[in-house]
């Protein structure tokens, strides 16, 4: 793509880095056919392609595209299918980013959309706050009718149940192998709405590990990635929040060694793995960003590493299940095939998905702030999984888990299942009688 960028427009560290990346997009347009919002709208401004012309017109200088550029950057998941789409390896998640910072520069939001955002901020990285806000929420859940339409919206995300709170993550803690000298030490993101949401999924992660000889450290101030405030534009708070995570990972580290970081949100791994790529101006806390970047892994990447252990088949009783292939994991990540062996390893038959590589709308905070296009995406993965006919539905991701309670099976984190095949309880909800 051609670019007209001034001298001193391109030393903006910014529009120089999206120069870079504009010139690879040849506009081939495959991207199109693997973009969610362009195959639901079939506006070419709601494509990556589409996307990356506003991009480019709008850090040029044209003030009247940043409403129009907004507004589309808006509606885009950053699923990043594009980017395993893309034969010129065009750095579309880096040069969404710019293009969302320098809108938020150009661009006055509408007070309700901006209060929304706010919200999100303020409550959801903090596990106290979204469990207090997720509780009010599911009892006013049966009364949304009667809200004004942005709280309506807003409750059609809150869980149908609520569990007791995750305290995983609420102080300093190690959880030691459970027998001989330990193998690895890890560091476990404990993370934030995933501790209000549902605690299994660290509890299962913390025995599956035990069991493997793994002692897991996990620290109270690492309990934010920061991708929250950055999808929803809030670029200081976000950078806080990595901050804090990255100094109490590199103290973990100095007190007594560290092997993996351990992440089982798969869009929390896609964030911490770019934390060395977004501090690498910054002298101040560089190499320790990288440093966590280089040890971040997901759960089923450190598995798949040290393998998975004995396994229990008569836990499975000939059970099938559909993987879902989280965006964060398959496209951010690329992580397509570990989880799916280790699922085949404990034991399951596992089914594909049809369009696998499309989104479910969930995209961290998307369902919220673009509800409309996030339901068309829901209801469309959701006739393709209940396709599919498995007994279980597995995900590496707590959004696309929340996203897709509405599936005929029920639907649960891969690492509770192979927690489950390798002697650990049971999820909730499965039934373990064989079709």
């Amino acid at each position: 793509m051609q670019t007209n960028f001034t001298t001193d427009q391109l030393k903006d560290p910014d529009i120089s880095r999206a120069d870079g990346i504009l010139r690879k997009c040849v506009h081939c347009g495959f991207c199109t056919a693997t973009c969610p919002t362009y195959v639901e709208t079939g506006d070419e401004r709601d494509s990556p392609r589409g996307r990356i012309w506003l991009i480019r017109d709008l850090l040029e200088g044209n003030a009247s595209s940043a409403e129009t550029a907004g507004y589309h950057l808006d509606r885009c998941l950053t699923c990043l299918s594009c980017m395993s789409t893309c034969p010129s390896g065009v750095d579309y998640m880096h040069l969404v980013d710019i293009g969302r910072r320098h809108v938020e520069k150009t661009r006055q939001r509408g007070w309700m959309d901006r209060m929304r955002r706010r919200l999100l901020v303020s409550v959801l990285p903090h596990a106290g706050r979204a469990y207090v806000m997720l509780m009010l929420g599911w009892l006013f859940r049966p009364f949304r009718v009667f809200l004004p339409q942005t709280l309506r919206e807003m409750l059609n995300v809150v869980p149908a149940s609520m569990p007791r709170f995750d305290r995983v993550g609420s102080k300093d803690m190690i959880y030691p192998a459970d027998s001989g000298a330990p193998t690895h030490r890890v560091a476990l993101l404990a993370g934030c709405a995933q501790r209000a949401i549902d605690p299994s999924i660290n509890a299962a992660t913390i025995r599956l590990l035990n069991r493997r000889g793994v002692d897991v450290v996990v620290r109270r101030m690492a309990s934010c990635c920061g991708a929250v405030a950055q999808h929803t534009g809030d670029e200081d708070t976000a950078e806080k929040s990595m901050v804090e995570t990255i100094r109490a990972w590199a103290e973990a580290k100095r007190e007594g060694g560290l092997d993996a970081v351990i992440i089982n949100t798969s869009g929390c791994g896609t964030m911490v793995k770019d934390y060395g790529d977004h501090f690498a101006a910054d002298p101040d806390i560089a190499s320790h960003a990288a440093d966590v970047s280089a040890m971040a892994m997901d759960i089923t990447e450190f598995l798949d590493h040290i393998g998975l252990g004995e396994v229990n088949a008569e836990h499975n009783h000939g059970l099938s299940v559909a993987y879902h292939a989280a965006c964060s994991l398959q496209h951010g990540q690329q992580i397509r095939q570990i989880p799916k062996d280790l699922l085949r390893r404990a034991g399951f038959e596992v089914l594909e998905i049809a369009e696998s590589h499309l989104c479910c709308g969930s995209a961290g905070t998307y369902n919220v702030v673009q509800p409309e296009l996030a339901l068309r995406l829901k209801e469309r993965k959701l006739k393709n999984i209940n396709a599919a006919g498995a007994d279980i539905v597995a995900a590496g991701n707590l959004g696309c888990i929340n996203q897709l309670a509405g599936s005929s099976a029920p639907v649960v984190h891969t690492v509770q299942l192979l927690d489950w095949a390798t002697g650990g309880p049971k999820p909730k909800g499965i039934r373990t009688s064989s079709r």
